[in-house]
């Protein structure tokens, strides 16, 4: 499992680093090599997982079984058909191993033995940067080489549910929701810091200066309407195209917290 943490952003190191153990579903279930495609079926629409840690016979992880590796069946008439002459290309050994996944009956014709894991003490960002770079919406826990939960997007939902409901109360002050605000842009690579002007007024937040790409304007605005305390944003920033100079200004919305600006 590789990593890199963040030295550079002060709102990161004042966070609580969240570990896999702490979000992981510990009791798993599992399913072995050798067992009938059906009843790992049947565990899986049992237990209302949508994937299953594939485990051999004294108990160590192998693979994974997933909902994907079901989606190409014989039985469901979904196999893959192409040109005869892209059969002929790709070959007899390729086509063989289509076939062994579409018509196999045992969990090892199907599963995927590619096998992505991290450890208990692993940070989430990296448990999630695993899943993005692995494409897999689940990853086994592995202590020892021992399966000891398994965390999946479904824990990083209520992992977020819980960190939401922990934001802080609502400031006082409208200079305490303007310096907060400056200090998570200043926590970023992509707000323009030094072109920005930032007023608050009565718990709203007004925004001035100018953005070089579009898509901050909305970051801005996300970012504003994330702090505690803020009734509305008003966005009065104005967009510089960086090749041809030219200059761009939405007319004002005023912005209430949880709705889109237009």
């Amino acid at each position: 499992m590789d990593g890199q943490a963040s030295s550079r952003t002060p709102q990161k190191s004042r966070e609580k680093m969240v570990k896999a153990q702490e979000i992981m579903t510990r009791r798993v279930f599992t399913v072995r090599r050798d067992s009938k495609l059906q009843d790992a079926i049947a565990a899986m629409l049992d237990h209302g997982v949508s994937g299953l840690p594939v485990v051999d016979e004294d108990g160590a992880p192998v693979g994974m079984l997933s909902e994907g590796d079901l989606l190409r069946r014989a039985e469901l008439g979904t196999g893959r058909t192409r040109p005869r002459w892209l059969s002929f290309l790709l070959g007899p050994g390729k086509l063989a191993d289509e076939y062994t996944h579409t018509h196999g009956r045992l969990v090892a014709d199907v599963m995927s033995d590619e096998l992505h894991a991290v450890a208990p003490d692993t940070p989430i960002q990296e448990v999630v940067l695993q899943m993005e770079r692995h494409h897999v919406k689940r990853l086994p826990v592995l202590q020892d080489g021992r399966l000891v939960g398994i965390i999946s997007r479904a824990n990083l939902l209520r992992a977020l549910a819980l960190a939401a409901s922990g934001l802080p109360a609502a400031s006082k002050s409208d200079d305490e929701i303007r310096e907060r605000l400056v200090q998570e842009l200043a926590s970023t690579e992509w707000a323009p810091r030094s072109l920005l002007d930032i007023a608050v007024r009565d718990g709203e937040v007004h925004l001035y200066g100018t953005i070089l790409d579009e898509r901050e304007r909305e970051a801005l605005c996300v970012a504003a309407r994330n702090m505690p305390g803020v009734k509305a944003v008003h966005d009065h920033l104005v967009w510089c195209e960086p090749t041809s100079g030219a200059v761009l200004g939405l007319p004002e919305e005023p912005d209430q917290p949880g709705q889109p600006r237009r």
